[in-house]
């Protein structure tokens, strides 16, 4: 056992899952880095809760709140810049290290060798296929994107490798992005200033959460909340555009005429395997990359979490209350809102392979108004969902697929998909549902 727990701190001590080398196996466990950074020679609960009565929740009359905007973040300037490890593996950056948001201190380094920006490398220039060429397993997780009339999977076989895709959709830029450490997919509009930025990983670390860069500025920026974090562009907010994690065979099902993430350059068989092994069956995350003293333990570090954001109205559903409700129907920020629950989902992050982990489900969150009108919802069973004025049948994608109100397609609202430790720090005085 003590040979296992080896192997799994090895597996788990990077935030990379694969190398900017390509001849370096993209699959391949990371190498267990040292304590310290290694320099090269040249530095370069739970009581089953209730849902709230329609009567409580479907009154489209009722007032709607002020929209409570997102605190502008204190943008520090001057002082000193980084120093020690953090110094050295930022050797040469031309970030303004002068003008931020945070405390450096609060980053941390993820990866061992030098140099550490993009190590973990983005896809610049994406390509895809039709769904009907593809071949993942039905279980398959991945990050579910429809703009228009497009709508694209990206495996999170692929995103653990390389955890950024600087793509466009419809006509319009994204940067989509992925942290296994977090379990959080996020889609942003990398527009800034009228300037479309391209973003990498920067190979630091906060709060266990994936930090960027982006080659303009070489500004850091937050994956979640996409906020800017040390340079030019610090106390910045990316725009996010909604997305969700479903399964291969949930997209397939709603999406059959959708395009899927080809591997760049290598055969789809050179993804899936799970550097992060046995990572969801740990009781907390990383010490080094997590401060223990801000885990908030109202539900476990590594639940899997909704987090809703409408009009700077934050709150989290955990899957285990979404899960035991199977539809939750809520109002956010004066927005009727509804959480799904839906079977079929692997874990992507604790079994050797991400297509073969226990089936954690797919949760996703919409407005719950059709033509104007507030719908309830309860679950049918097998994933599927009605509403209460018209019994038509609906998905977990948010799709009427059977009754009176088939072909209408619930509008999705800002929701992310974390670990609770994840989205209990960066919102530590959001609203939570449950009992």
């Amino acid at each position: 056992m003590k040979r296992l727990a080896a192997l799994v701190a090895a597996a788990l001590a990077l935030s990379a899952c694969g190398e900017s080398d390509p001849g370096v196996d993209p699959t391949a466990v990371p190498v267990v880095p040292t304590a310290t950074v290694e320099m090269a020679e040249t530095p370069v609960p739970t009581a089953e809760p209730g849902t709230a009565t329609p009567d409580a929740l479907a009154t489209p009359e009722a007032p709607a709140p002020e929209p409570v905007l997102l605190p502008t973040p204190q943008v520090i300037t001057g002082g000193a810049g980084p120093t020690g490890d953090l110094a050295r593996v930022s050797t040469g950056w031309a970030t303004d290290w002068s003008t931020r948001t945070i405390d450096l201190e609060e980053l941390r380094i993820g990866i061992s060798v030098i140099p550490i920006r993009d190590r973990i490398p983005p896809i610049d220039n994406p390509e895809f296929a039709p769904a009907s060429e593809a071949a993942w397993s039905d279980p398959e997780p991945g990050l579910l994107l429809v703009a228009g009339e497009e709508a694209r999977f990206y495996p999170l076989a692929m995103l653990i490798v390389h955890e950024i895709v600087n793509d466009e959709i419809d006509g319009r830029p994204v940067l989509v992005t992925y942290c296994p450490l977090c379990n959080s997919a996020l889609v942003f509009d990398p527009v800034v200033d009228s300037k479309r930025l391209r973003f990498g990983t920067s190979g630091l670390l906060r709060n266990s959460d994936l930090v960027m860069w982006d080659d303009a500025t070489e500004s850091l920026w937050q994956q979640i909340g996409g906020e800017g974090l040390v340079g030019a562009y610090a106390g910045h907010r990316l725009d996010v555009i909604p997305s969700a994690i479903v399964s291969w065979g949930d997209f397939k099902a709603g999406y059959s005429d959708g395009m899927v993430l080809a591997p760049p350059g290598r055969p789809a068989s050179s993804y899936g395997r799970n550097p992060y092994v046995q990572y969801t069956s740990r009781s907390s995350p990383i010490p080094g990359f997590f401060d223990s003293t801000i885990l908030d333990d109202r539900y476990p570090a590594l639940e899997r979490t909704v987090g809703v954001t409408v009009d700077g109205h934050d709150k989290a559903y955990p899957f285990s209350v979404v899960q035991a409700n199977g539809a939750v129907n809520d109002v956010v920020g004066g927005v009727p809102v509804l959480v799904l629950w839906s079977p079929g989902t692997a874990d992507a992050l604790d079994a050797p392979t991400t297509a073969e982990g226990a089936d954690v489900g797919a949760a996703l969150a919409f407005d719950r108004r059709v033509d104007g009108e507030v719908l309830f919802f309860s679950t049918a069973g097998e994933g599927r969902f009605t509403d209460e004025r018209t019994g038509s049948t609906w998905n977990v994608l948010g799709h009427a697929v059977e009754g009176e109100l088939a072909g209408n397609r619930l509008e999705p609202v800002v929701h992310t998909n974390e670990f609770w430790f994840a989205w209990s720090a960066f919102h530590p005085n959001a609203e939570v549902f449950g009992p």
